[in-house]
């Protein structure tokens, strides 16, 4: 309509006016010695995302990849009902988004506020435009139009058995020292705590009964399932506390060493149960807790406006802060591992996804999906950063109150915080706590809410464990089909996923690497090296993506994925070099035996290095033949055209279809980031 055009043009400029008004309050510009209301943030970022999307993503769409609803999907073309199948668009963007929205939003920014607000937020919205939604994106696509096919076989593909190799190797590397890092925050959230571990521990037999429920009782109940899952973990809430102030509450009061062997067992079961018993239901009762919280978490903030009470930069910036030791740069950048661009994401854009997206023009959700996922990072920012400093990093460290005064940074209302929630808060780093006293916080500041702080609390626990533990029990899966993978190559049973030994041993080795670095770790050596690998998973995202476009003939277009793949590289090779002495230095000041950890900790994070030189190096070097000597090249590239037509330049010169049984698979549920 005539009428429209002139008008949406307004509404652009009105949006774009009022982000750059809200960003200029999140940095300073506008004044700059006040403290900066949450409502800004909020803003702020939605304002950005959304022109993101409409401009920026849209011509992603349009002219870099070149979507085309005339051409043919997996998901049509070999629709079986199982793994390849059309689905609406709504419930595919609502699948994208439970797979890659796990708890690393959720605790990377957490974490990450020890060096003040204002560069988190702009890493989390910046970094998630330019970089994270792009690699989530041109990695669907790619995926999509092969077939579905993973990333590791797609970069074995496309760059060759020596980057393909490398990237098996990073993904399983990153699945392990993730599910270190999650895992950690979990132990360090229910320790003596009672109430919350028996809600959590009731999870479990609710995901049970809603399985049971819709696979063998009422198949297809959807609504009644969901009903009853939501009311019972309700009750298990409100129970807890029943519980804990009971005289069996001794019964849920573990120790760390205990809760460390009790995660690794519940790792184990729900990698080897079948995925309709406990997998996908948690999965599916997450998704609700995920999306419900959220959206209470900005109406929170909406209607309250907290004020920010941390410093827009803090000294830390500089390095020798108490969470992370490391400098801003590159450890701002590696510690938000997730919220701003996440190479777990990858495999899930490779996963499932691909196969399910009925239109091509429908791939846009890997764009947006990616967008939503930044958000609830903000969202935990501001939770974070609502807190006292000193109460943010009495709960964030161990250290005591005199030595976080002699930083500058005093408790103030710990000891009240703690009473309120009924549970001791200090000295339980992990970002799990800090964040959910600070949701406890806003949520409890809402009308009528006032003395049901404890509930919140206990509540947003339940909410960040819902995240980590169906990370755990998918990223275990994933983990044990990539060993299953690796030692297929050697002896060939393996091959078989449902190979009952093979399923163990793989399931074994992998639970006990993590729960070995869980055991032997802190939040400062896991995290940061989490967050680098899962750097070092991007960067292969979106060096693969590059040989994509090159493939594609876009290389005019090659800077979408080439410049975020240099800046993430860099942060991940620098950080890498950092922690690599670091923990030797810290390693050398321990007896023999506690320095064994820290000099395997050294180990690990050399390897990522290595392997991020490897494959950037080989890719550069297949680069330069493609674009400047102009050496010709395949691709596993398939396009078919509606009515039996094909795309004639692009050539299928390698094998669409591989042994069932040999192709890594994401199993359905959330994923980590």
């Amino acid at each position: 309509m005539p009428g429209v055009k002139p008008f949406l043009s307004l509404l652009w400029v009105l949006l774009s006016l009022l982000g750059a008004l809200a960003l200029a309050h999140v940095v300073g510009v506008v004044n700059p010695d006040e403290k900066v209301n949450g409502l800004w943030l909020v803003v702020a970022a939605a304002c950005i995302y959304v022109l993101a999307y409409r401009f920026y993503g849209r011509w992603l769409a349009k002219q870099v990849v070149g979507l085309n609803n005339q051409h043919v999907t997996p998901a049509v073309r070999l629709n079986d009902g199982v793994n390849f199948h059309p689905t609406n668009k709504v419930v595919l963007f609502g699948h994208h988004f439970a797979a890659i929205a796990g708890a690393g939003p959720l605790l990377g920014p957490v974490l990450a506020a020890q060096f003040g607000f204002v560069p988190g937020f702009l890493w989390l919205v910046i970094g998630a435009v330019l970089a994270g939604a792009v690699q989530d994106f041109i990695i669907l696509v790619a995926s999509m139009r092969r077939n579905g096919r993973s990333l590791p076989e797609i970069a074995h593909d496309e760059l060759g058995s020596v980057t393909g190799t490398a990237t098996a190797v990073a993904v399983l590397f990153i699945v392990v020292v993730a599910l270190a890092g999650l895992g950690f925050a979990v132990v360090n959230a229910l320790y003596h705590n009672a109430w919350g571990t028996f809600t959590i521990a009731m999870t479990i037999p609710i995901g049970l009964l809603m399985g049971f429920y819709l696979q063998k009782f009422r198949p297809g109940a959807v609504a009644e399932v969901s009903i009853l899952g939501v009311a019972l973990l309700i009750v298990a809430v409100l129970f807890g506390r029943v519980v804990a102030q009971s005289s069996y509450a001794w019964l849920f009061e573990f120790d760390k060493p205990a809760l460390v062997w009790l995660l690794a067992g519940y790792g184990f079961l729900a990698s080897v149960l079948p995925g309709w018993m406990l997998l996908v239901p948690r999965g599916y009762l997450s998704t609700f807790m995920k999306l419900g919280v959220v959206f209470l978490l900005g109406l929170g903030v909406i209607l309250m406006a907290p004020t920010v009470e941390m410093p827009r930069v803090t000294q830390f910036a500089n390095g020798g802060g108490p969470i992370i030791p490391g400098t801003l740069f590159p450890f701002l950048f590696i510690t938000i591992a997730c919220g701003a661009i996440s190479g777990f994401h990858s495999l899930v854009s490779s996963g499932t996804t691909p196969k399910m997206i009925e239109q091509e023009s429908q791939a846009v959700v890997g764009y947006a999906a990616m967008l939503l996922e930044s958000f609830v990072g903000v969202m935990a920012l501001i939770a974070a950063s609502v807190l006292i400093p000193g109460d943010y990093l009495a709960i964030n460290t161990t250290l005591s109150a005199d030595a976080l005064a002699a930083m500058g940074f005093p408790p103030s209302r710990i000891a009240e915080l703690s009473q309120m929630v009924e549970v001791d808060v200090a000295g339980r780093p992990g970002g799990a706590v800090s964040l959910a006293v600070g949701m406890a916080s806003i949520f409890s500041a809402l009308p009528g809410m006032t003395g049901l702080m404890a509930y919140w609390y206990q509540f947003a626990l339940v909410f960040e464990a819902l995240f980590i533990l169906t990370t755990i029990d998918t990223g275990t899966r994933v983990g044990r089909y990539l060993v299953q993978e690796m030692a297929g190559r050697v002896y060939a049973p393996f091959r078989r996923m449902n190979w009952v030994p093979g399923v163990m041993s793989s399931s074994g080795l992998v639970v006990g690497a993590w729960a070995y670095l869980i055991g032997t770790g802190s939040i400062s050596t896991i995290w940061p090296m989490f967050g680098a690998a899962n750097q070092l998973l991007g960067t292969l995202a979106l060096c693969i993506g590059t040989t994509v476009l090159i493939k594609m003939w876009k290389s005019p277009y090659l800077w979408v994925t080439a410049l975020p793949m240099l800046f993430v590289g860099i942060i991940t090779l620098t950080g890498s070099y950092e922690m690599f002495w670091m923990f030797l230095k810290k390693a050398g000041t321990l007896t023999a035996g506690q320095a064994f950890a820290l000099y395997l900790d050294a180990v690990l994070v050399a390897l990522v290095a290595v392997l991020g030189v490897i494959v950037l190096s080989d890719s550069m070097r297949q680069w330069y033949g493609y674009v400047v000597l102009k050496k010709p090249f395949t691709s596993s590239e398939v396009v078919v055209m509606a009515g039996g037509g094909s795309a004639g330049r692009m050539q299928a010169a390698i094998r669409q279809h591989d042994d069932e049984q040999r192709c890594f698979k994401l199993p359905h549920g959330t994923g980590c980031c």
